[in-house]
């Protein structure tokens, strides 16, 4: 065991948001994995939908970082998932390659993502496992 990489990102919120109103279906479409999609609908608010990408955005920014060279991940190949709803978890992070591209196996992803005001930031530490 040891480690592969860390990162990290920080993102300006009101940079997606303008990215969003410009181009409302776009970004999501490209940033977000089938696994966020849902949850992504499932948001009332538009400030909520701003957040959600944001921090995400961050969130694989910072894994991309912490996983490169060894690997070179796809936006929609990182999953940022919330804990499930019965537990006291915390949100988890999947790197899931496609099929033809190099397997994930031995690597897990540790997260940590804050979010106040104008700024989300996001920190991933890629730990190699046996």
């Amino acid at each position: 065991m040891g480690i592969l990489g860390i990162g990290t990102d920080l993102v300006h919120i009101p940079r997606i948001a303008a990215l969003l109103v410009r181009q409302p279906h776009r970004l999501p479409r490209r940033v977000l994995s089938p696994f966020e999609h849902p949850l992504w609908h499932a948001l009332q608010s538009s400030e909520q939908r701003v957040r959600f990408v944001a921090v995400r955005w961050a969130v694989k920014e910072a894994a991309y970082k912490a996983l490169y060279p060894t690997f070179i991940p796809t936006w929609k190949e990182l999953s940022y998932l919330p804990p499930p709803s019965d537990t006291r978890g915390k949100p988890s992070l999947l790197f899931l390659p496609s099929s033809d591209r190099k397997a994930s196996h031995g690597v897990k992803l540790h997260v940590s993502v804050t979010h106040d005001g104008e700024y989300a930031i996001a920190s991933v530490v890629a730990e190699r496992v046996p």
